[in-house]
């Protein structure tokens, strides 16, 4: 059973996360319970909850938000910050509002660009303590830790994570292979058995001198083979909770065809590269076609209903597609 339902990440400016100005957040930003009816107008069966709305609820309120949950047939997953910086509130909210998954992203590292931290393997022991101390309380817990690949880990390490200790799993961000230079469905292969949690995430790749521009774009109108991708992964599991996200509202450069780039990067075949760029021509973008959004062109006024309209879009695809149930 897939039970589809809805990330904040892709609704940063609707939901007041992302804005211009210090700190960067938009005053007018509809928060939590804009969050809630978002998802109840699209008929999610699960939603990602960014625990800095409720970390600081008194515990009856988070109480009460599961049974209001419960009641709308919603199942939570706590999304907890980079794992380097956690913080020990999502283990409560997580017991509250009875969420068995918590994800956590692992470094602040895009568009595949190790090569821009100095530190990277200091960086990389630090993640790999964190997961295992985390990993080992949330089994005490008897909940998981989901780590995400965000656009910083191939599936190789991800799965060594795992291995390391009891209570972990990944989030898995179906975006995200390409900026390490991997196939979608490649990725999906080693990973499968560890999947916890689902980020339905689409990009189109426009290629350019230093690499490909990963751009936002409606969640099945990119590169990405969900139709493909999300059998692999049910193979391996009964239930399963994927939550749709657009990309960024900023294009993500991925600069492959500079040396530089590929240090902290094992040796990666030629066949392997090749299937990553063969999947990234999959609904690419023209070499000249303008990728900015609203946000690039610092068009704010069009941003909601951007937003809007893409997470809408994103629905109808996925039911197109026959992932996410029908509207009742």
């Amino acid at each position: 059973m897939l039970r589809v339902g809805l990330n904040p990440y892709g609704l940063t400016y609707v939901l007041g996360l992302q804005g211009r100005g210090s700190p960067r957040v938009n005053p007018a930003g509809r928060g939590l319970e804009g969050f809630i009816a978002i998802g109840e107008e699209l008929g999610v069966e699960a939603l990602e909850i960014f625990d800095p709305w409720i970390e600081n609820m008194p515990d009856d309120e988070i109480v009460a938000l599961k049974e209001r949950l419960a009641g709308l047939g919603i199942k939570p997953v706590i999304s907890g910050s980079h794992i380097t910086k956690a913080s020990e509130n999502v283990f409560r909210s997580a017991r509250l509002l009875g969420a068995d998954t918590i994800r956590f992203a692992l470094t602040n590292v895009l568009c595949g660009a190790r090569a821009e931290r100095e530190d990277w393997d200091d960086l990389r022991t630090l993640v790999a303590t964190r997961v295992k101390e985390l990993g080992a309380r949330a089994a005490d817990q008897g909940v998981m830790i989901a780590i995400e690949n965000h656009q910083d880990f191939t599936s190789a390490e991800l799965v060594e994570f795992c291995e390391s200790a009891p209570g972990v799993g990944i989030t898995f961000d179906m975006g995200n292979a390409f900026p390490v230079a991997e196939a979608p469905l490649d990725f999906t292969r080693r990973i499968a058995p560890h999947v916890r949690h689902i980020h339905l995430k689409d990009y189109r790749a426009q290629f350019t001198d230093q690499g490909f521009r990963l751009v936002r774009c409606a969640i099945g109108d990119g590169a990405v083979p969900f139709a493909e991708m999300i059998p692999m992964i049910m193979e391996h599991h009964d239930e399963m909770t994927a939550v749709m996200e657009p990309g960024a509202l900023e294009a993500r450069h991925v600069r492959l065809y500079e040396p530089s780039w590929w240090q902290g990067y094992p040796p990666k075949s030629g066949a392997e590269l090749a299937a990553c760029f063969k999947a990234l021509r999959r609904n690419r973008l023209a070499d000249d076609a303008d990728f900015r959004t609203p946000w690039e062109r610092e068009e704010d006024g069009a941003l909601e209903a951007y937003e809007l309209d893409m997470i809408r879009r994103s629905a109808a695809n996925m039911r197109d597609i026959g992932l996410m149930r029908e509207e009742v």
